[in-house]
């Protein structure tokens, strides 16, 4: 099927359902944009523990991406599936979030590297090296990745938290830079946004030239680890490790800009 037959078919299933608002139309929307819970789904699940079921996750994104065809307002002029895929995975993790699977003791070491890595680079001025993050922590090098690989799982949602300004789902910046509300947009909110993109801009920009790579083609360009992996000749738990190093330096230039902002 062509790309402007497909583009004919979603129109039609969009008139028909914003027309008639009958579970009908709403069934064939949701039939129709349902590869897209598995695809995000599929993304979430990398480096998840083996107790974490794909079926629960696609059943929290299912609720996500009904929950976009709800409130999608095509007018606006932005595609669904943009719209929808920030919508289910935001379900996909509060699932998660609800049911609780890190365990404690996890996340108490997630924090500590989080704290370690931050305190080093206020001290240093610049990105801490493996070596020196290890040292601080009084572990060898090997005891170090192996924690990454401990704690990666606690970082999948985290650069998607990096873009919250509040606690509150509808305060984050995907949602708003998707849909831009005029009648009801805080300048200042606007302002504060701005700036946490600036921020997160630049710490992107500092970090060292591996994990920036992975971050750009995990996030921007779609490529899971494995992927990721094959095209920097390096195993795929080894890119898991990069990944989760670099969250956690974004995390920290992100901390010490909201206690900056609170010392204003």
């Amino acid at each position: 099927m062509s790309i402007e037959k497909t583009m004919q078919n979603e129109e039609i299933l969009w008139k028909n359902y914003l027309t008639l608002k009958t579970p009908a139309a709403r069934e064939a929307i949701i039939l129709r944009y349902a590869p897209l819970v598995k695809y995000v789904a599929g993304r979430v699940a990398i480096g998840l523990p083996s107790n974490v079921e794909f079926d629960d996750l696609v059943s929290y994104g299912v609720f996500g991406l009904m929950d976009a065809i709800d409130k999608f307002d095509p007018s606006r002029g932005i595609k669904f599936e943009t719209y929808a895929i920030a919508r289910i995975r935001g379900a996909i993790l509060d699932g998660l979030r609800s049911n609780d699977w890190v365990p404690r003791s996890v996340r108490q070491k997630a924090r500590e590297l989080e704290r370690v890595c931050a305190d080093l680079e206020n001290k240093l001025g610049r990105s801490a090296t493996y070596q020196e993050i290890s040292e601080a922590m009084h572990v060898s090098l090997s005891e170090f990745y192996d924690l990454l690989s401990e704690v990666s799982c606690t970082t999948l949602s985290s650069l998607d938290e990096l873009w919250l300004v509040n606690s509150n789902e509808d305060d984050s910046v995907r949602v708003l830079d998707l849909i831009r509300n005029d009648e009801s947009e805080d300048p200042l909110h606007h302002v504060e946004i701005e700036e946490i993109k600036a921020t997160l801009t630049g710490a992107i920009d500092c970090l060292p030239e591996r994990e920036r790579m992975v971050i750009a083609l995990y996030y921007y360009e779609g490529l899971t680890l494995k992927e990721i992996g094959e095209i920097m000749e390096i195993s795929e738990s080894r890119v898991s490790q990069i990944h989760t190093k670099a969250i956690f330096r974004l995390r920290g230039r992100l901390n010490r800009w909201h206690k900056s902002a609170a010392e204003v």
